[in-house]
């Protein structure tokens, strides 16, 4: 998952289309439009302006935060965090069929989410990062396997966010994640459709 983070595109010179054009073209199926702050008409402007490169692409978007802006906008769903909507109330917004994945830190939140309507679940910051500050300490690779052992018996896919890098990732899929959300790390060399593409390659041999 290839987060579309203004601020963090905004830090590396690129505008946030652009960025997203460059994860799509070094593979990514999956994006994620964090927009923290932006005014609800830009960021509307822009999710629209995401989807269309993304569908055109044949990759999927979800939006976060804002089910209401990823319904106007055709995204695919939405992320939601502990002091969002509750799940359920996102899917209310966005329809049975949407993407709807759910923030958790603990154990105790993947077992309330168990019982909501969500696709999939998401455990983090494994690692320290200076990105998003949860107010939880780093889960770890043990804490993502412990994850993994509670979500598996929902049946949903986990997601494993925070301070991933292309040397950690493939210890995360071990432990157990389906996926990897990724921000910083994808602009670090400045070029993120090559580090897409490593990303890609590192983790499907």
């Amino acid at each position: 998952m290839a987060i579309v983070d203004t601020g963090a595109a905004a830090q590396g010179g690129w505008r946030a289309g652009d960025l997203a054009s460059a994860f799509l073209d070094g593979g990514a199926t999956l994006l994620q439009i964090r927009a923290k702050g932006l005014p609800s008409a830009q960021l509307l402007d822009l999710s629209l302006d995401i989807v269309r490169r993304a569908h055109a692409a044949g990759a999927a978007v979800i939006v976060n935060d804002r089910a209401d802006v990823a319904l106007l906008s055709g995204a695919d769903g939405v992320h939601v965090g502990q002091h969002d909507l509750t799940p359920d109330a996102a899917r209310a917004v966005v329809g049975l069929d949407a993407i709807v994945g759910l923030s958790t830190h603990t154990l105790e939140q993947i077992e309330a989410a168990s019982r909501e309507q969500v696709t999939y679940m998401a455990i983090g910051p494994v690692f320290g990062t200076a990105t998003k500050a949860t107010g939880y300490d780093p889960v770890g690779v043990q804490g993502v396997r412990d994850a993994a052992v509670r979500v598996a018996a929902t049946g949903r896919p986990l997601v494993a966010i925070g301070g991933i890098t292309l040397h950690s990732a493939p210890d995360v899929i071990h432990a157990g994640a389906a996926c990897v959300a990724v921000i910083s790390d994808l602009m670090v060399t400045g070029d993120p459709a090559a580090r897409v593409k490593a990303y890609l390659q590192r983790l499907t041999v």
